[in-house]
Parts: structure tokens; sequence; C-alpha cells
């Protein structure tokens, strides 16, 4: 069946929160001693992975991881537990946390304009559609591509997470199109791939370091006979 409209993951498929030196190097833990790369590389990890939980919280605060995508004063308690439970001083918690909902901290991949504007030039709308609990527009209008997306999906917003079938129902009707003739792109089966229960087709991302994952989107597009590149 032919493609009429892509939808995209953000986290980890069209953007990526990046270590670097802006908050990582200053880490240290309550006895001054700097957290290693290998920490603060699992920090990042336990704050952008899209399903998995890293450890065991208390009810209040399970309610919270569990429920984190719907609503922003969860998402903060969430995360900041799991700062905390990271070893994170509460001195440095609130300010990595502010880190990753600042759309503006996070990195496009390299990719992902192309992506964009090549979809438009053939006229197939393109939705994002993300399991997140800020606005994540700025990112995008930043860098002139907001118009280049028909609609953003945020399940803060409209009250649906994925895998449920309605958040990748509303991004369709929003583009004016079936679902079962629409493609999702992502890095997470569990999640992303919850599209496929409408028949959707589905392909996996990896989400690796920018650096390291130059044309994904573009392979996806044209491996699935969306995008006919050179």
């Amino acid at each position: 069946m032919a493609v009429d409209a892509v939808l995209f993951d953000f986290s980890g498929t069209v953007f990526r929160l990046e270590d670097d030196t802006t908050w990582a190097d200053e880490l240290v833990d309550d006895d001054g001693t700097p957290f290693d790369v290998a920490t603060k590389a699992e920090i990042l990890r336990r704050m952008t992975s899209p399903v998995h939980q890293f450890m065991t919280f208390g009810p209040d605060d399970q309610h919270a991881w569990d429920n984190r995508d719907l609503d922003p004063a969860l998402h903060r308690q969430a995360y900041l537990a799991v700062l905390r439970g990271s070893g994170v001083p509460d001195r440095y918690a609130a300010r990595l946390y502010d880190r990753l909902i600042d759309p503006l901290a996070w990195t496009p991949y390299p990719d992902t304009g192309e992506a964009l504007k090549t979809l438009a030039a053939q006229g197939i709308p393109v939705a994002i559609v993300s399991n997140i609990a800020f606005d994540i527009r700025p990112a995008f209008a930043s860098r002139g591509w907001d118009a280049l997306v028909g609609s953003m999906t945020l399940s803060y917003e409209i009250g649906v997470m994925k895998p449920d079938a309605g958040i990748f129902e509303h991004a369709a009707a929003e583009l004016g199109v079936d679902p079962a003739r629409t493609l999702m792109i992502g890095d997470s089966i569990e999640a992303d791939g919850g599209a496929t229960a409408l028949g959707a087709r589905f392909a996996l991302v990896d989400a690796i370091t920018t650096t390291e994952r130059p044309t994904a989107l573009l392979d996806a597009l044209t491996d699935h006979g969306v995008l006919s590149l050179p």
C-alpha cells in the first residue's frame, strides 16, 4: 500500500539530547568526586529512554513515572526522582531537568531537515508523534522547519500515549489521511511500533549520537518507497 503521510517520533528519531560539557563536566557527587564519563552517559540514557524504567520508585513517584508524558508536573516529579536515584545531588537535579525540557537544547539528526524539506516538496504531509510533556515546537521553529510539519501530536496535549492507537489516529486525522497509509519512523518498537495496529508501516531507527547516524531517516524513507533520492 502506498504511503500518503509520514509520522516521526521526536526523541532519538529526529532530535537527540546530546551529551556535552555545558552540563556534564561540572557534575560531582556529594564528596566532590567528579562523575565519570560512563556515569554521565548512563544518566543521559535514563533521561531520554522512550520506555524503560531504570529504578524502583515509591508509590507517588511510580504514579508520576507511569503518567509522566501526560502531565508536565508529573513529568518533572518523575525525572527529578530519576536524577536523584542516579546519584545526582539536588543542587544539580533541577538544572539538568530544565535542560531536558528546553527544546533548544536538543540537536537535530543530520538528515532531519532534508527529510522534512524533501517530503514537503513531494507533497507528503508530516506529523511529529511524541510521548512528551513539554512543547517541542521551538526546536523546529528556530530552524524554519515548523511550516514543514502538519501536525504536532504530543501526548500531554491530547491525553493519549504511544503505543495506544489513539495517538496515531489523532495524527492521521489532523493530516487528513488514512492511518493505514502512513509510515511511522521511531526508535522504539514498543512505543512507535504501536502504529502497526492500525495497518501503518513502521521503520526503526537507532537512537545513537547524531554524528553516528547521518542518513537513517532518508534511508528509511527510501526503503519504504516514499522518497526517490539520487
